[in-house]
């Protein structure tokens, strides 16, 4: 059912911003690249191929992208020209990436390395921009063969994660400001006060993208230890429908609800972590990955299916004439809509995980045994 629901998705999907560069996209672009690795289907990168090239000119230039917004989240939909560059060779991919890897370049930093989430919010560091640029900024130094940004990435990544680690909660904060002039932040340690399940989300997905890529060392085992114990945290959090909620932690306040995209991100990241060995939660990512297709991928007026329950957005501080104060109150009085690819595009994840599993475990045939020893001979 799910990748029905998938391919009608991606054919029928317009860019989230008229056309111009955004995270949004990026989330798809993520969903499509995972299922191209997980089952090899040519219509994944053909969807892939078909909505970036509307975004990339000749030359390796980005539809109204403008390096001096400094905007973090403009970063992740660049893990697509390097895939694209990766499978391809065509150069305008890779000189694409290279223009976001300038913005990161030049991107201002809090005193203690970390990127600002953007331009617009000085001094801050935010869970989402963890994984919408430190994956990218390891695959470009990859590509690349420079070390010194696989390095840098994995710093900022360590110490974003002692700034917004709660010890009380065993959680991790939305925001972070340096400066500790937002009136959302705490005096002393500079934190939002809520715990918002799509920000740990975002995190355990930048988590696993990251892990993923580094050498057996002391880095990939701090952050393996760190990742372990968050995962403990979600099993304890989880609802009894196998879901999480709005407030992670809050669930006896009055409007709290299963989020989607949260469920949908933690069901990527359980999965994955698992695969990369570094805990065995992946039951609970499929758990969780089943809930969402039982009770939140439902069809609507016109017999098409749609992923509910997904909150549009949510941030810290001013935003469109209001102030976004971080309190549990305030997440819960965010806007839900159907079918944001900020839910549609985990919950692709996820299901690529749970096919790669699939994969590894089903039995071998007598015959594709033969096979495979005629060809080790």
């Amino acid at each position: 059912m799910l990748i029905s629901y998938f391919d009608d998705y991606a054919r029928d999907y317009e860019p989230y911003k008229a056309g111009a560069w955004c995270y949004e996209d990026g989330c798809l672009y993520r969903g499509l690249i995972t299922l191209h690795e997980a089952t090899g289907d040519r219509r994944w990168l053909d969807h892939l191929t078909r909505l970036v090239d509307a975004q990339v000119d000749a030359d390796g230039g980005l539809s109204d992208y403008r390096i001096t917004e400094f905007n973090i989240d403009n970063i992740l939909p660049g893990r697509a020209l390097l895939y694209l560059h990766g499978l391809t060779g065509n150069q305008r991919y890779l000189e694409g990436a290279r223009e976001l890897g300038r913005q990161l370049v030049h991107h201002p930093r809090i005193g203690s390395g970390p990127y600002w989430h953007k331009l617009r919010y000085p001094h801050q560091v935010w869970l989402d921009g963890l994984y919408m640029a430190m994956p990218f900024k390891i695959e470009l130094g990859l590509a690349l063969e420079d070390p010194a940004l696989v390095d840098d990435a994995v710093a900022q990544f360590k110490t974003a994660l002692d700034l917004t680690h709660d010890a009380a909660s065993g959680l991790y904060r939305h925001g972070y400001d340096e400066s500790r002039l937002q009136d959302w932040a705490d005096p002393d340690t500079g934190l939002s006060p809520a715990h918002w399940a799509r920000s740990i989300g975002w995190l355990a997905m930048a988590f696993v993208d990251v892990i993923e890529h580094l050498p057996d060392a002391a880095s990939r085992r701090d952050l393996a230890r760190r990742l372990a114990a968050l995962n403990e945290r979600l099993a304890a959090l989880v609802t009894r429908d196998h879901r999480w909620l709005q407030v992670i932690d809050a669930p006896d306040v009055k409007g709290n609800y299963a989020e989607s995209s949260a469920t949908a991100m933690f069901a990527y990241a359980l999965q994955k972590s698992e695969r990369l060995g570094i805990d065995r939660q992946a039951a609970l990512g499929r758990s969780a990955l089943q809930a969402l297709t039982d009770h939140e991928v439902r069809p609507v007026d016109g017999g098409r299916r749609q992923l509910q329950n997904i909150c549009c957005v949510a941030g810290l501080g001013p935003f469109q004439g209001i102030y976004r104060d971080g309190s549990i109150a305030y997440y819960l009085t965010e806007a839900i809509r159907p079918d944001d690819i900020k839910g549609v595009g985990p919950l692709m994840m996820a299901e690529a995980e749970r096919i790669l599993a699939e994969h590894r475990t089903a039995p071998t045939s007598p015959q594709a045994e033969t096979l495979q020893t005629a060809s080790a001979v």
